[in-house]
């Protein structure tokens, strides 16, 4: 399928969740790592996220080596995928902004509990990218679950963030978090769609990105439909269609896997929307939809 939209992609492939990838991290195999940088590249990567694992906190010298190897072969941007404040201070000092065309790094993540990461700006330069999916209440740490708790919370964060730090808006990630739709029973991807339209509409949030890793949604589902129609992709498709148009422009994924907006009247296309409206066990009798050509 041509890629269509005008998104981002994030290059999701440097991270041991890939069985192949985890081969070279156990091998130290930095050639075949910067092979896998330099695909994703000419695949039209504009960032590579990079995440190396338990690794990073017991050798955060090989954590600096894979950085190093990384930019000796791509000028594209670097995206540091840990909480830890320790380990990301180690991926901003082993970064060269010269060796990326003049370009920032982009942090990921920070949420409302875990702002220790911002300790870091003003040593350094970065991008964010914010969760919204947690919130902080009464000092206590809690999982969003309507479009109003994302909504405010990526507001809330991306307005500190401007205020406090000087950081302009188009520096700044929000992650929407799309959810699995087979466990689905309290309505978080309406909650999602629901709050990038939200976002999207805010004046005092113009410029910001929007973003999700879209593999989430087709967890645990076979990769076929009944017509043998890629039912995965034509997910991330649907969700894109709904919600590009405010804003979502930004992809955590595989850069060569195309995106593209699905006509009204696709199967798929409708038997999303009309998941979207249910709760509860219907939600789960929606998604048997999926599979009906």
């Amino acid at each position: 399928m041509t890629q269509s939209f005008k998104l981002k992609i994030i290059g999701e492939r440097i991270n041991p969740g890939f069985k192949s990838t985890k081969a070279l991290f156990d091998n130290s195999d930095l050639p075949g790592i910067q092979a896998l940088a330099v695909k994703q590249a000419e695949a039209g990567a504009a960032y590579l996220n990079i995440n190396i694992g338990a690794r990073a906190m017991t050798e955060p010298e090989f954590m600096a080596q894979v950085i190093r190897a990384i930019q000796e072969v791509v000028v594209t941007p670097l995206s540091f995928d840990f909480p830890s404040k320790k380990v990301q201070e180690i991926c901003l000092a082993s970064y060269s902004q010269e060796h990326a065309g003049g370009q920032l790094p982009i942090v990921n993540s920070i949420t409302e509990h875990r702002w220790d990461l911002m300790e870091l700006y003003g040593k350094y330069k970065f991008k964010i990218i914010l969760m919204a999916s947690e919130r902080m209440e009464e000092g206590t740490a809690k999982g969003n679950k309507t479009a109003e708790e994302i909504y405010g919370t990526a507001r809330r964060a991306a307005l500190r963030l401007k205020d406090e730090y000087g950081m302009a808006l188009d520096d700044i990630f929000i992650d929407m978090s799309v959810s699995a739709i087979i466990a689905d029973t309290e309505g978080l991807n309406r909650a999602t769609v629901d709050a990038i339209r939200q976002i999207g509409a805010d004046p005092d949030l113009k410029g910001i990105h929007m973003m999700g890793g879209l593999s989430n949604i087709g967890q645990q589902l076979p990769p076929k439909a009944a017509d043998g129609s890629d039912l995965k992709h034509c997910l991330e498709n649907a969700f894109l269609t709904l919600t590009v148009p405010y804003g979502f422009d930004t992809v955590l994924g595989t850069p060569w896997r195309g995106y593209a907006p699905l006509p009204e009247d696709h199967h798929i296309m409708q038997s999303y929307r009309n998941f979207l409206e249910q709760t509860g066990s219907n939600a789960l009798r929606a998604v048997r939809k999926f599979y009906k050509a």
